[in-house]
């Protein structure tokens, strides 16, 4: 098996526009080989406090630096008819002269209700994300697509400005329902969760050898406990349970919610602080799960230090094999 590539996770979240840019040339000046990219409308909450337009600072990452971007992920099913979507990933990839791939899920409400429309249940919602990613593949071909389907009406769309081959597709999946879905439709497969029989189950369902990409978070600083509390007052909405982060409705929500989690919860989910052995610990996890690509995300605000530590001490290690 080839040694996976590590990339870097841009929070569109946390960070405004100019920020991420900067991010993405210090992780390729770090040696990261890849660049992912959230899609939100709003943060999880207000302390992350961003959420910039992603197809604007995709289309600033295209001149900034050389690296392969993915959207991590976009939804393409409610907010933004998968007509338009189709339009802004086909730019993106003649932007970053066929850099980029579009990574997509079935979203969550704190995202895509901004519409004013009903949120669907999940099984709805994952026939909603098949039906996109027709219409897309359609679009991406360059010829004159009229679609119409189930969820989706498409009237004499041609997309004028496409790349030399069409935009991969990868398709995330947290649970054997979407991971089925991304074996039979996928171009690739996303998920944050180093689970080798997800990963398994994506190959053995028609994944094959196709690109598979996981990605975590981490807080590096010297001072462990004044990480654990930076991320618990960042990003405590990942220790949420069960459903509620695709059905939330707003930021007021998670925050809300996130009251339930504490620090020892952080603690005990997240690296956090200055010890490398910990750090390569927590990539080699999706590693050694079979991922081909494997992305972290600093959460704290330390990033030169963050970049300088992985450049110099967890990268190396990774790459030598170790």
């Amino acid at each position: 098996m080839p040694e996976p590539e590590y990339g870097y996770f841009l929070s569109c979240e946390q960070y405004g526009p100019a920020e991420l840019v900067e991010q993405a040339r210090m992780a390729e000046q770090a040696g990261f080989q890849a660049l992912w990219i959230s899609d939100h409308y709003h943060p999880w909450n207000g302390e992350q406090g961003q959420a910039p337009f992603v197809w604007s600072v995709i289309g600033a990452l295209s001149e900034a630096v050389s690296l392969p971007v993915q959207t991590a992920v976009t939804c393409p099913t409610v907010r933004m008819h998968p007509a338009v979507v189709a339009q802004a990933a086909a730019t993106a990839a003649v932007m970053t002269n066929g850099r980029f791939r579009l990574g997509v899920g079935s979203g969550e409400a704190l995202n895509e209700h901004i519409v004013g429309g009903p949120w669907p249940p999940a099984h709805i919602r994952l026939e909603m994300l098949e039906e996109a990613i027709q219409v897309m593949r359609h679009l991406f071909g360059g010829e004159e697509v009229s679609h119409h389907g189930t969820h989706y009406t498409v009237e004499n769309a041609r997309l004028y400005t496409v790349p030399d081959e069409p935009v991969p597709i990868d398709v995330s999946g947290y649970g054997p329902t979407a991971t089925a879905l991304a074996s039979r439709v996928g171009d690739g497969y996303v998920t944050i969760q180093p689970d080798a029989s997800m990963v398994e189950q994506y190959r053995k369902g028609g994944g094959g050898g196709k690109l598979v990409s996981g990605g975590t978070k981490v807080c590096y600083g010297s001072d462990k406990e004044e990480a654990v509390r930076t991320v618990h007052r960042l990003w405590a909405n990942e220790q949420l349970p069960g459903e509620l982060s695709q059905v939330l409705p707003s930021p007021k929500h998670f925050e809300q919610a996130q009251q339930l989690v504490t620090e020892d919860m952080v603690r005990e989910s997240r690296v956090c602080g200055d010890d490398v052995d910990e750090h390569v610990a927590e990539l080699k996890r999706f590693a050694d799960a079979g991922f081909d690509r494997i992305y972290v995300s600093q959460i704290g605000p330390d990033l030169r230090g963050f970049f300088d530590f992985y450049r110099t001490k967890v990268l190396p290690q990774l790459q030598d094999g170790r």
